[in-house]
């Protein structure tokens, strides 16, 4: 029996509330929140986030929590298990991924080192 692959990337109702919050407040037509990954910052790789108004070639969907994810094809080994969630702090309001492929991050929290999910067979 194959095992059930796990969620690429989950959000927590308080993520998903805001995301539909700011996809609401605006006169663009957004299908949902693209997730991906690029090279950069002192830790080697930084989280990218926008806001989709179509879906590209090749993009994993996932929808959570009332919201659509699409998932860059590149960052999906990198996003397995991943869970955004929005977080309100004394003088800041933010999205935050909480990934355990995550190995470490910089000390301004912009850029971490991701690790590439193991794939069971």
């Amino acid at each position: 029996m194959a095992r059930q692959r796990p969620k690429i990337i989950t959000l927590t109702d308080a993520a998903a509330q805001r995301m539909s919050e700011i996809m609401a407040d605006t006169d663009e037509n957004y299908i949902g929140v693209r997730v991906g990954v690029k090279n950069g910052g002192c830790a080697g790789m930084e989280y990218t986030m926008d806001y989709a108004t179509a879906a590209k070639p090749l993009e994993e969907v996932v929808e959570e929590n009332g919201i659509k994810i699409l998932i860059d094809p590149k960052a999906i080994l990198f996003l397995i298990g991943a869970q955004i969630d929005f977080v309100t702090e004394k003088l800041s309001q933010r999205f935050v991924f909480k990934n355990p492929n995550q190995t470490d991050a910089c000390g301004c929290g912009e850029s971490v080192t991701i690790i590439p999910a193991k794939m069971d067979t």
